[in-house]
């Protein structure tokens, strides 16, 4: 849109140079509104999907080996979730790698979150998608481990996220993927899709809209891969859309919105 203003306006002004010119800067205006002020360095781009990868992989390694053991289940899972996620052959054989270095008990997994923060952590939304993948893992099995809950605890608490507020992610991540089964209105199945909008009840329709919003771009893939979420990873993001949809359109049904 801006890039079409940009033309006008620098043609009226100052003829074929200044088109020229509103071109590029209205473009570069576009690029950020899409993707945020990182999605304008092609390297650095390359850099956080690098950094975010990894990141990714050295923490389920970590927390696989948690409680002690590297299960079966556990690797099932990390197999599953490369496939479901379309990984490349290339990210595929990274991805092992990284999750065998987690898992190793030496490994800290501090200076890993803080080359995170360093790297991705000025980027918007980066953060909580990293928490998501991680949590849904934890839970893979239908529970956490208490040392799966510990470490994922401090994890978020090195990303930057308190106990209370680490809790309602928890909760948001787990009721958000209660709604591709297409389970009935319920009263309980709607204070779970509260729940996975980060609201209850008691909120506004203004609000409720907010949190969807909020959410629906949170896991826009566009701008994600424009932060630099890989675009093999963008796959998982596109289902949690689904599911934050699915518990919106339950919660606008039950008000009338």
């Amino acid at each position: 849109m801006f890039k079409i203003i940009g033309v006008i306006a620098g043609y009226y002004f100052f003829g074929i140079f200044g088109a020229l010119l509103g071109l590029f800067i209205g473009s570069f205006i576009d690029r950020i509104r899409v993707y945020g002020s990182g999605g304008m360095n092609p390297l650095q781009n390359a850099l956080r999907q690098a950094v975010f990868l990894e990141t990714v992989f050295v923490s389920m390694g970590k927390l696989a080996k948690a409680d002690g053991r590297v299960s079966r289940e556990e690797i099932d899972h990390v197999e599953q979730f490369m496939q479901k996620l379309g990984m490349t052959e290339t990210h595929r054989e990274q991805a092992i790698k990284l999750f065998k270095q987690g898992a190793d008990p030496a490994f800290d997994i501090y200076p890993a979150c803080r080359r995170f923060i360093s790297v991705c952590g000025h980027t918007k939304n980066l953060r909580e998608v990293l928490l998501a993948y991680l949590i849904v893992m934890a839970l893979a099995d239908g529970h956490f481990h208490p040392a799966e809950e510990a470490l994922l605890t401090e994890i978020a608490g090195h990303l930057g996220y308190g106990p209370d507020a680490f809790k309602q992610m928890i909760e948001m991540v787990l009721n958000q993927s209660h709604f591709g089964g297409g389970k009935v209105t319920t009263a309980a199945a709607l204070d779970d899709a509260y729940k996975a909008l980060g609201v209850n009840k008691d909120s506004t329709d203004a609000e409720v809209k907010r949190a969807y919003r909020k959410l629906m771009s949170q896991y826009h893939p566009d701008k994600l891969m424009g932060q630099g979420v890989p675009e093999d990873m963008i796959a998982m993001a596109t289902e949690q859309a689904k599911e934050i949809q699915l518990a919106y359109d339950m919660v606008k049904k039950s008000r009338n919105i």
